[in-house]
């Protein structure tokens, strides 16, 4: 569509406001280019006068310069003149008149129309070249546009397949953006498939690794733990029970996990922000449909560690290396001690002797394949030194399973049915014996030093859970992250 607006002042006498009107209009219309001038009902003007300076531009030059016309008379309009006998007598009037005989080219109507005519076609060359490449650019963007949308459909399977071509579509985007793929890879800040890695590297496993699994688990209630699983004998070996109850205790990582994938959730909406505005309930909650059977599995996944101590992993320290780890360590940890006493403590010789029933308790803890001895401990216990009794058969421990042979648990079974059957004879004569003994009743909790065989058993427990913590962390690191991209990504 051409349009050029173009302003024609047309007037007959000049006044000081017609004159501002000319003024205006030649500065501010592109510099006079769209201004024309045009002086009418000259052959009424006063004997003696004429509009000659007008269309001379002496008075206010204009571009299009002015074109003087001779309109009909109200008289003309009454009677019914025809156009073309008025046109006749204009140009008879400007031919007469010797005012304006020089200036015929500039004076009637036809003149005037020419003029308009040739500033339009003007108009048009000027921005026909422009006006091609805008339809052109519009015609392609409608037809991109056009090719978008695709054929009409009309038969309900067909708009059925554009329908599954749409979802397609959408499955190849969202599956380029989490490889990173996609034409849009944003310099600002990580989207797709690296939000993703950077979440599981950088917040969940760095979040795992900090976690220490004794750093809530005191001495004090390793301690407690383990004297509360031996019952109301003493234990010859360390029970397993603490380290299970501190192992069930230490693996609460569902919280992080399932926090993880929220994280992963949340980053994957964020990513189509204009598809969450229209679609927002229908992708939301397709990504929430995915998110339940991803927290379900996490949660499995959490439950299994803890319903199952494999303390037979290959990974897992083992019994074998974890007393002697834990022995080496109360040694070194207990030497400064032990050469203060030896300049001149006078409990010396009894603080010597329990060590030395410590140890001779600890070589007797000798496991299958050899690795503690009793040269270990450096003690060698008597022909005829009575071995404490045992826990019987209702509280076998696990540990005793490790470091005994069969042979042993025999032998054991048969020293505790001997034993058992001489405290029962005796036991009339204990009574008669310790009747007047009046026994002080002591607190729940025990003195909080700890003898060497306490520090033993506590390193010992400790180095298991440690231990079997990091095989449950190494674990959940590695299920974590595939069960949400299973089930969620």
């Amino acid at each position: 569509m051409v349009c050029m607006p173009l302003k024609v002042y047309v007037f007959v006498l000049i006044d000081i406001s017609i004159k501002m009107q000319i003024l205006l209009g030649g500065f501010f219309t592109h510099v006079g280019s769209r201004t024309i001038g045009v002086t009418t009902k000259l052959d009424i003007m006063d004997r003696g006068t004429d509009a000659c300076n007008f269309l001379l531009e002496t008075v206010i030059p204009l571009r299009l310069r002015y074109v003087g016309i001779v309109n009909r008379s109200q008289q003309d309009i009454n009677t019914d003149i025809s156009a073309k006998e008025v046109l006749a007598r204009e140009e008879n009037f400007f031919r007469t008149q010797s005012a304006y005989s020089g200036l015929t080219k500039y004076c009637g109507i036809p003149r005037l129309a020419k003029k308009l005519n040739q500033i339009l076609v003007q108009h048009i060359r000027t921005i026909l070249p422009g006006l091609k490449s805008h339809i052109s650019s519009q015609l392609t963007a409608i037809t991109k546009e056009h090719a978008f949308y695709g054929d009409p459909i009309e038969a309900k399977a067909g708009q059925a397949a554009k329908f599954l071509n749409i979802l397609a579509k959408f499955c190849d985007a969202f599956s380029s953006m989490v490889e990173g793929k996609n034409e849009d890879i944003s310099t600002i800040e990580l989207s797709g498939g690296a939000h993703i890695h950077y979440i599981f590297q950088s917040i969940f496993v760095k979040s795992l690794e900090g976690v220490d699994p004794c750093e809530d688990v005191t001495d004090e209630d390793t301690r407690m733990a383990i004297k509360n699983a031996t019952g109301p004998r003493s234990a010859l070996f360390v029970p397993e029970v603490p380290f299970e109850v501190l192992v069930h205790r230490q693996i609460r990582l569902l919280d992080p996990s399932l926090q993880c994938a929220d994280f992963i959730c949340e980053g994957l909406v964020k990513q189509f922000p204009t598809l969450r505005r229209s679609m927002d309930e229908v992708i939301v909650k397709f990504i929430l449909d995915g998110l339940k059977p991803a927290q379900d599995m996490i949660a499995h996944i959490i439950e299994m560690e803890a319903d199952y101590i494999n303390t037979s992993h290959p990974s897992f320290i083992g019994g074998s290396k974890a007393i002697v780890q834990a022995h080496l360590q109360v040694r070194t940890a207990r030497l400064p001690a032990m050469v203060v006493r030896r300049d001149g403590d006078a409990d010396g010789p009894q603080d010597s002797e329990r060590t030395r029933k410590s140890h001779a308790l600890l070589g007797r803890t000798t496991g299958v394949n050899g690795i503690i001895t009793e040269q270990i401990q450096g003690v060698r216990p008597a022909a005829g030194a009575e071995r404490p009794g045992s826990s019987g058969s209702g509280s076998t421990s696990f540990w005793g399973s490790i470091f005994t042979s069969s042979e042993d648990r025999k032998h054991s079974s048969a020293r505790d049915s001997s034993v058992n059957k001489s405290y029962a004879s005796a036991t009339p004569y204990l009574e008669h014996s310790f009747s007047s003994i009046q026994l002080k009743e002591l607190p729940l909790v025990p003195s909080e030093s700890h003898s060497e065989q306490e520090d033993l058993e506590i390193t010992f427990t400790k180095l298991l859970l440690q231990s079997y913590y990091n095989i449950v962390k190494k674990n959940v690191e590695d299920f974590i992250p595939k069960a949400i991209i299973r089930f969620l990504v």
